[in-house]
C-alpha cells in the first residue's frame, strides 16, 4: 500500500476547485527572426492566459467604406451576466474609417491579416498612475486596427503609434510582438497619465538571427533612436519619464524603457523566470543565471527554431529544474522509493498552492511556468516570404492549457472558420457547440491525475500534431498552384483544409475526454 505525503482526497478536492483567478498580466510571447528559424519563417506567438477572454475565433473580411465612414471603438469590460465570468466590450467612441481594410483572423487579440502581418501579446501593467480613461483604444482594439490598416510590422507600429498618440490609450502596460515575412518587433505601450490623452511607447526590432521573449515584464531597455532600423518611439518617451521623475538625465544613468515605465517587472520571478527558461532552453551555452532579474533582449539560438519548438516551450513547467513547482509532492511506491505523486501537477489553482506550501502564486516571489491551466488559447504564427500571402501566413491555434493542446493550422487566406470555433465557450458554458470545451475538458481532467493522464494526452496529441506539421508542404504546393489558376479556388481550398484540421482535432479531444472519464473512473 502506498503511503502518501499528502491526503489524496484533499488533493483531488483541491484540484477540482477552479476559481477564475483573473490576472491581466498572464501571457507569454516568443519571437523568432527569419535567420533563426528552421525554414526562413518569421514567427511570433501568444498564450492568452485568461479565462475571462473569449474562445471565439473569427475571420473578419476585407472592408470597403465611403469617405465619411466611422470606425466604432470598444474596450474590454467585465461581464458576469452569462453562465461564466467573461469579458464584454463597451463603446469608447468613433474614429474616421479608412477606405479599405485588410481581412484578418481574430481570436480575442487579433492574430494575422491577409498580408501575413501577425501579432502576439503580453501584458506588463506598468505604472498605475499612468493609466487614463480618456483614451479610446485598448490593446485588443489596437491589434485589430493594426491588422486592418498595415501590411508590415514597421507600418503597424507607425500606424498604431499615431492612433494611440492622437486618440489615446485606455489600457495598462502592454507589449505587442509584431511579425511580417521579413522581421519581428516588440512594441511596448503605457498610458500618458491620469486624465491625459495620448500614450507613451517604444519599439525594438529583434535581430534576424535571434529569438526573444516577453513574459509580463517590459523588455525594452536603452533606446538608440538614431538607429531607425532597430528602434522607434513616441515623441514623449524621454520627456514624460523626466517630468515624472522616473529618470534623471543628469544622473549619468542611461534611460531604459523598462526601468522608467515598468520598474516592478524586474522584481517578479513569475515574469523573469519565464524569460530565463525560454532563453536558456534555446541558448543553453550562455548559462544564464535563473535568479537574475535582467536578461538579454534577444539571443542567438544554438539550433534553428521551428513552430514545433515553440509549441514545446509553451508546454514547459520547469520540470527537471529546481523550480519544478511539484517536485516535493511525493508518495512512497511499492519498492519503498520516494517518487513524485501521480496526482501532483503544476496546474493547481492558487488555493492549493497555499495548502501544499507550493511557491506557485503570482507575486514578487511567485513562480509560474509558461504552461498554465487558465490559458484560453495559444497561437504560434508563421510568416513565410517565399510563399503567396494566402498560404504563407499560418496561425497555429491551440485551445486551453498549452501543455495539453494540439495546434491546428489556420491559413491567412481562409474565408471562414468552423461554427464550433466561432462559438465562445465562456458565453455558452459547457457545450459541445464550442470546440474550446473539447480541449479545456481534457486539460481540466488531466490536471486531476497529471502523472498518469499526461501519457494518455501525449498519445493523442503527438501523432496528430506531427500529421498537421508534416502536411504543410503538400498544402502549400497545392494552394500555390490554385492561386495561379484561380485565387477564389485557392481560398476555398485553404478554408477547407483549415476546417478539416479543426474538425479532426476537436473530435479527437472529445473522444479523449470520454476515454479519460472511463479509464480513470475508479481512480479519481
Amino acid at each position: 500500500m502506498r503511503k502518501r505525503t499528502i491526503p489524496a482526497a484533499l488533493l483531488a478536492v483541491g484540484l477540482m476547485m477552479t476559481p477564475l483567478v483573473e490576472l491581466s498580466q498572464a501571457c507569454t510571447s516568443i519571437m523568432v527572426g527569419r535567420k533563426a528559424s528552421t525554414d526562413g519563417s518569421v514567427m511570433t506567438s501568444h498564450t492568452c492566459d485568461s479565462h475571462r477572454s473569449g474562445s471565439a475565433v473569427v475571420f473578419i473580411p476585407v472592408g470597403k467604406y465611403g469617405p465619411h465612414a466611422q470606425r466604432l471603438l470598444t474596450k474590454r469590460s467585465e461581464d458576469d451576466s452569462g453562465p461564466m465570468q467573461r469579458y464584454g466590450r463597451v463603446p469608447t467612441g468613433k474614429i474616421p474609417q479608412i477606405a479599405e481594410t485588410f481581412g484578418y483572423i481574430a481570436p480575442a487579440y487579433a492574430a494575422m491579416n491577409q498580408r501575413q502581418l501577425a501579432i502576439g501579446e503580453s501584458t506588463f501593467e506598468g505604472r498605475t498612475e499612468l493609466e487614463s480613461d480618456k483614451g479610446l483604444i485598448d490593446c485588443e482594439t489596437l491589434t485589430r486596427l493594426m491588422l486592418e490598416r498595415a501590411s508590415t510590422a514597421r507600418e503597424a507600429i507607425r500606424i498604431g503609434g499615431a492612433l494611440i498618440d492622437k486618440y489615446g490609450w485606455c489600457d495598462t502596460g502592454e507589449a505587442l510582438t509584431i511579425a511580417d515575412p521579413k522581421e519581428v518587433w516588440v512594441m511596448e505601450i503605457v498610458g500618458p497619465g491620469k486624465d491625459q490623452l495620448g500614450a507613451v511607447w517604444a519599439a525594438q526590432r529583434v535581430p534576424d538571427d535571434h529569438v526573444s521573449v516577453v513574459a509580463n515584464a517590459a523588455r525594452i531597455g536603452e533606446l538608440d533612436l538614431a538607429d531607425k532600423d532597430y528602434f522607434m518611439a513616441s515623441k514623449n518617451v524621454l520627456k514624460l519619464a523626466e517630468d515624472r521623475g522616473y529618470w534623471d538625465p543628469k544622473s549619468g544613468r542611461p534611460f531604459r524603457f523598462y526601468e522608467a515605465y515598468n520598474p516592478t517587472g524586474r522584481t517578479s520571478f513569475a515574469a523573469t523566470r519565464r524569460e530565463w527558461r525560454a532563453l536558456d532552453l534555446l541558448a543553453p551555452s550562455l548559462q544564464l543565471e535563473p535568479n537574475a532579474n535582467v536578461f538579454p533582449f534577444s539571443v542567438k539560438p544554438e539550433k534553428p527554431v521551428g513552430p514545433e519548438r515553440i509549441m514545446e516551450l509553451f508546454r514547459d513547467t520547469f520540470e527537471g529544474t529546481d523550480f519544478d513547482m511539484v517536485k516535493n509532492v511525493t508518495v512512497t511506491d511499492e519498492e519503498g522509493k520516494t517518487v513524485k505523486s501521480p496526482l501532483a501537477n503544476p496546474f493547481m489553482p492558487y488555493e492549493m498552492n497555499d495548502v501544499l506550501k507550493i511557491n506557485g502564486g503570482w507575486g514578487r516571489l511567485g513562480e509560474r511556468p509558461m504552461a498554465r491551466w487558465y490559458c484560453m488559447y495559444v497561437t504560434v504564427t508563421q510568416s513565410r516570404s517565399w510563399l503567396p500571402d494566402a498560404v504563407g501566413g499560418v496561425v497555429w491555434l491551440g485551445y486551453g492549457n498549452p501543455a495539453m493542446t494540439t495546434y491546428v493550422p489556420v491559413y491567412a487566406g481562409v474565408t471562414d472558420l468552423p461554427a464550433d470555433y466561432k462559438t465562445d465557450g465562456r458565453t455558452t458554458g459547457f457545450s459541445r457547440r464550442s470546440a474550446w470545451w473539447a480541449f479545456n475538458r481534457v486539460a481540466t481532467m488531466a490536471a486531476q491525475r497529471w502523472g498518469d493522464m499526461r501519457v494518455d494526452v501525449a498519445e493523442v496529441r503527438n501523432p496528430l500534431q506531427e500529421k498537421f506539421l508534416q502536411s504543410q508542404a503538400e498544402i502549400a504546393t497545392e494552394a500555390a498552384r490554385l492561386l495561379d489558376e484561380d485565387p477564389a479556388k485557392a481560398r476555398a481550398y485553404l478554408t477547407e483544409q483549415t476546417g478539416r484540421a479543426c474538425a479532426e482535432a476537436t473530435e479527437a479531444y472529445w473522444n479523449l475526454g470520454d476515454m479519460l472519464w472511463t479509464k480513470y473512473d475508479e481512480k479519481w
